[in-house]
């Protein structure tokens, strides 16, 4: 169970938001980072994903529709990447309309916006399944104000669906490995790789990687000797340059098999743009990613 402190901290970042997300969002990097948030002269990364946020991405219809986990699929149609996308089973607004017995054994069930709001199926016989439309029901009725507690606009008025899509079963791990390519001016600029997420998508690993898959951070002890490059990382470089280029940031989750590459989502506000794994220092460096990368992001004239 939550405790009180944490629902009223939830109660007061929503409440806030709605009155003004700009003040939600200064007085949450206060917390975050022990300092006030530069928002009229952003250098860090973190600055200035939140500047994109509340000035180039704010009302902007294709970032509006990308961070819509169902609808983003015809913008990779409209990019030629089709072959990329997860195989879809169905798109609801209700449970009810599920037809659960023609499903496969395996497969994923998500709403199309908020963070958190997937179920993954291991084995269909094994569910019961009035719990699991039980949740989707209540992550329905959530969804439309999950923008709110950080004030990720973007995330506003997209009308909540369920979502299935064919499991991805890559091998002996439970989920397929994560892969989160960090898109700077339409180049991808560092990679954050993702391993030994739990059943339920949890309790990952993770490392930053440049583009040339060199070993550049992690918040835990790395054997770098066995960081293995994907086979299909090249690729995967292309896929989500394509995707990025019409915006100044985005992070492009990709999942890489040995002879695929298939499409995860698009982020514009990683940690709703108060990363603080940003604050990690690359090896034989002084600086942080924060800083290094912030100063790679050329944002535009407002």
């Amino acid at each position: 169970m939550r405790s009180i402190k944490l629902i009223m901290a939830d109660v007061f970042r929503k409440t806030l938001t709605r009155i003004s997300p700009k003040l939600n969002t200064a007085i949450i990097y206060r917390v975050k980072f022990k300092r006030k948030w530069n928002e009229s002269n952003p250098v860090t990364l973190n600055e200035k994903i939140l500047w994109l946020k509340f000035h180039t991405y704010l009302n902007n219809e294709l970032v509006k529709k990308c961070a819509d986990k169902y609808k983003v699929r015809e913008y990779l149609i409209e990019q030629g990447l089709k072959k990329n996308l997860v195989d879809l089973l169905g798109v609801y607004e209700r449970t009810e309309d599920i037809d659960w017995g023609s499903l496969p054994k395996k497969f994923v069930m998500k709403i199309n916006v908020g963070c958190g709001f997937n179920y993954i199926v291991f084995d269909k016989d094994k569910e019961n399944k009035e719990k699991v439309f039980l949740t989707l029901k209540k992550w329905l009725k959530k969804a439309p104000n999950s923008y709110l507690g950080y004030s990720e606009m973007q995330y506003k008025d997209v009308k909540p669906v369920i979502i299935i899509e064919k499991f991805l079963d890559f091998g002996p791990s439970a989920l397929p490995e994560d892969y989160k390519f960090y898109c700077i001016n339409g180049k991808v600029e560092l990679i954050m790789a993702c391993f030994g997420r739990d059943e339920n998508g949890h309790n990952a690993s993770y490392v930053y990687c440049s583009p040339d898959w060199e070993f550049v951070a992690s918040a835990k002890k790395v054997n770098v000797n066995e960081l293995v490059k994907p086979l299909m990382l090249d690729e995967a470089i292309q896929v989500a340059e394509k995707l990025a280029k019409p915006f100044p940031f985005v992070r492009v989750d990709l999942y890489l098999s040995d002879n695929a590459v298939y499409f995860g989502e698009l982020t514009f506000t990683p940690a709703a743009g108060m990363d603080i794994d940003h604050l990690l220092k690359p090896v034989n460096c002084n600086e942080d990613i924060d800083h290094i990368y912030g100063r790679k992001l050329v944002l535009p004239k407002s």
